[in-house]
Order: C-alpha cells, then structure tokens, then sequence
C-alpha cells in the first residue's frame, strides 16, 4: 500500500526542496507560527469569547451556504433530477390508492433505518465532538428490551406502539422461554443500522488525507498535520499514546483489509487515525469502506449488544440491586430508587402505570434526562466553536497569503 503513493510522496518531496532551495521561510518558523495560530484558533470558544465566537459562527455559516449554494447551482441537472423525484415522491405519498398500505410500510421502515443511522453518523462525526449516542440512545433502547423481556418472557411486543414504547403483549410465553438470541434477534436492526451510521462516519477522515496526498499540497485538517508530524518523529515516540498511534498505523499499512477490521471490530478510539492512514497511503475506497463496515455494523455491534444484554439480564439486575443495597451506611437509601423504578417499568410494561408513577421512578429519569439534556447542549456548543474556529482559520489563512505576496 505504501507504494501506492510513491509518485506522491516524489511530488511532495520535490516541492519541499523548492521551497527550501528558494528559501521562502524558516522550517522552524512556520512551524513555531503554526502552533501560534492553533493556540489563538482554540480560544475562541463562547465561555472565553462569547462576541468574537457567536460573530465568527454566524459568519462562517453563511460561508457554508454560500459555498453550496454555488455548489448547487453549477450542478443544475443534478438539482431539478432530484427536485423532480421528489414531486413523484411527494405525489405517491399523498394521493390516495391501494398503494397506501405499501407507502406506510415503506415510511415506517425507512424513518427507523434513518433515525439510527443518523444517530450512528453524529456519533463518528461531531464536527469537533462525538455525541455518544449508543450511551444515549441505543444502549438504553437494549436494555429496555432485555428487561422488558424477561418480565414479559417474550420479544413479540405489539407494534405499534413499539419501539416509541414498549408493553408486554396479551399472551405472554413460558417462564425462562427468553434467551440471549432472541433478545439480539430483536434489536438487530436499529443496532445494525447504527453501525452502519458509525461507518459512514469515519469517511471525512480518509477522504480529506487522501485528496490532500493526491493534491501533494499541505492539508488544514490539525489531525492530518499531527499524523504527518507523527511519521516524521516516529523513532523518537516515547509516550503510550504516541506508541498506539504508531501501533494503529503500522498495523492499517501493513495488514491492509485485516488490519482495518481488527481495528473497526472493537470500541477504539483512535480509529480516526485508521481512517487518515488509509487516505494517506492510497489504500482502495472499498478495501477500508467494507473491512469498517464489517467490523462495525456486525462484529463490533454483536459484542456492544451481547455486552448491554448480558449486563441488563434478570439476574444481573437483581443482584447489582442487592449489591447496591449492601454498600455500608448509604445502601437502603440507595437502593430503594431502584426498586421502586424497576417496580414501575413493571407496572408499564404490563399496563398498569395509569395506577401512579413512583418517586424513584421520577428521580431517576430526571437524572437520565438531564444527562442527555447537557450531552446535547455540549454537542451544540462544540459544533459553535468548531465553525467560529474554522471562520479564524479563515482569516489566518488570508492573512499569510497576504503576507507572501508583498
């Protein structure tokens, strides 16, 4: 893979010594400037700046618009296609026939497949931030199908209203007639779905190093600068989070499809370095595409659910229950929220939760609900600060262009 690249790495290296044979700028200069930059890029943030960031933000949104505006309308034919697909779409779904039936059935499957492929692409994306939503949404959506199956002893809850809610149907199954491959069997999909989002997700990375390995020219992504600084210095790593992402690279370079999906197979937060590699070292778009959509929507996903169903099975439950309870001191207070909310999921599941609503119960998902409530806020403020600091990058940018050319 590593010759792949080898006419690229030949035009690099020629501009590098035209540049150092003209002497246009100090190596240890542009370097020491760089790292100014970045310094004075990452305090624009809303609790430093508030003005400067909230102005900048607004700013390059309408660069944003502007740009795929212009985008749009060089592409004109692809538009009024598009626009005249979804007439027809708009049409089918509105006018009344027999094909209704298959319409309702086709938007009921295709906004589940979107909702959590959705959730699986803001998770690997972010702009600047991951918002973990299998902590936030898939995660919790396991283990309420684990609990409500082992109360109800079966997996055929009534649609609808599942999955918005879960009850136990009229004929409940036998006693200990659930097991692990039913309840995974159930949650396939909407896990499957988002991992096939998170695979989705990780293409910025590789796309953006492998255009700038093409293109021979310097790339603004900071983490495409600090892989390339890490190749420089990679003799002289010494701290483990150096070494495991030399670990990662060498790996991806020279196991190729094997390596990609070893990676992308367990929860691995470096794998956005996988991604810059593939890129840099031209490796084939299906090669990484399929070895990290493998390795995410099946293998990795099998081993996330089997972890959250194991964990949220009935006896699991009982005894981290009555382990909470034996903490000395704190325990009973403790434990009795859990009891009462384990109680009232119940009483919900077997149609019971009009007789009350247990104070564990609201304390608890109080909790939940403003945990999810911040994760969003910083995953909004994230993508503010991350677009206020590309509008600064912006002007940086300008600037030095400015600067060569007198």
């Amino acid at each position: 893979m590593a010759e792949n690249g080898k006419n690229c790495d030949q035009r690099r290296v020629a501009m590098s010594k035209d540049q150092h044979n003209g002497s246009l700028t100090d190596p240890s200069s542009v370097h020491e400037k760089k790292r100014r930059d970045r310094e004075e890029r990452q305090n624009i943030v809303l609790w430093r700046q508030p003005l400067i960031t909230l102005q900048y933000f607004s700013l390059e949104t309408l660069v944003v618009l502007k740009e795929w505006t212009s985008k749009l309308w060089h592409r004109q034919s692809i538009v009024v296609s598009f626009l005249l697909l979804l007439a027809a779409l708009v049409a089918t779904y509105y006018v009344e026939g027999a094909h209704q039936q298959y319409v309702q059935r086709i938007e009921k499957q295709f906004l589940l497949y979107a909702y959590w492929i959705g959730l699986g692409i803001l998770s690997s994306v972010g702009l600047g931030t991951g918002l973990h939503t299998f902590l936030l949404y898939l995660g919790p959506h396991i283990a309420s199908v684990t609990l409500a199956a082992y109360e109800c002893n079966s997996v055929n809850f009534p649609e609808p209203p599942y999955p918005d809610q879960i009850i136990c149907p009229e004929e409940e199954g036998a006693e200990g007639a659930i097991s692990l491959w039913s309840i995974i069997s159930k949650v396939r999909i909407e896990a499957c779905m988002w991992g096939i989002g998170t695979a989705i997700g990780e293409l910025p990375p590789y796309f953006m190093a492998r255009a700038a390995r093409l293109s021979g020219a310097e790339p603004d992504d900071e983490e495409y600068q600090e892989f390339e600084e890490m190749l420089e210095h990679a003799e002289a790593a010494q701290d483990f989070a150096s070494r495991a992402k030399l670990a990662v690279q060498k790996l991806v370079q020279k196991v190729g499809f094997f390596g990609i999906l070893a990676c992308a197979s367990i929860p691995n937060p470096l794998f956005d370095l996988a991604g810059i590699t593939c890129g840099h070292f031209l490796v084939p778009f299906w090669t990484f595409f399929g070895a990290t959509l493998i390795g995410k929507a099946i293998i990795k996903m099998h081993i996330q659910k089997i972890f959250v169903i194991v964990t949220f099975s009935k006896h699991i439950v009982e005894q981290m229950v009555t382990f909470i309870g034996a903490v000395p001191g704190i325990g009973p207070s403790l434990q009795k929220p859990f009891q009462e909310y384990l109680e009232a999921q119940r009483q919900k599941l077997h149609h019971r939760s009009e007789a009350g609503t247990p104070q564990g119960e609201n304390w608890l998902s109080w909790m939940f609900e403003k945990l999810v409530v911040a994760m969003v806020c910083y995953f909004v403020l994230s993508i503010i600060n991350s677009m206020a600091q590309n509008y600064a990058k912006r002007i940086q940018q300008r600037l030095n262009s400015e600067e060569k050319t007198k």
